[in-house]
């Protein structure tokens, strides 16, 4: 059963302004999965979604964003440089039993394309979308 999760204490917290993230806790490499997480949080936001953290059992969807009664199911990674890492971020998406949109973000170059009907999208390319 799919359930989603508000944030919540204990859960995950994001920055309105990442230059106040770095200029408070300082800029670290290791962060990277953190800082694209909070950038994707925050184009959400600006979009209009409500933003929640979803669960399918014991797999965790970073997002599932809903506006005007539809919904839009978010993974994103640094990088997909695995099978492992490709099985984990497209895997939880496709668990998911519905035709709303499911998309994994990650710094990966020219991988405009869907793998099983899943969108994966540089973040670049995702910030620059007016709509989803």
């Amino acid at each position: 059963m799919f359930k989603k999760k508000i944030f919540e204490i204990n859960e995950k917290y994001y920055f309105e302004d990442l230059g106040l993230r770095h200029a408070i806790i300082g800029y670290k490499q290791i962060d990277i999965n953190k800082i694209l997480e909070n950038l994707v949080f925050l184009h959400l936001k600006i979009m209009g979604y409500k933003v929640s953290v979803g669960q399918l059992d014991y797999k965790e969807i970073d997002f599932v964003g809903e506006k005007d009664g539809k919904k839009i199911y978010i993974q994103v990674a640094y990088l997909v440089i695995s099978e492992s890492v490709k099985e984990r971020e497209f895997g939880n998406l496709l668990a998911i039993k519905d035709n709303y949109p499911k998309i994994v973000i990650s710094m990966d170059e020219m991988i405009e394309g869907e793998y099983k009907g899943v969108i994966h999208l540089n973040i670049r390319e995702f910030l620059k979308k007016i709509s989803i």
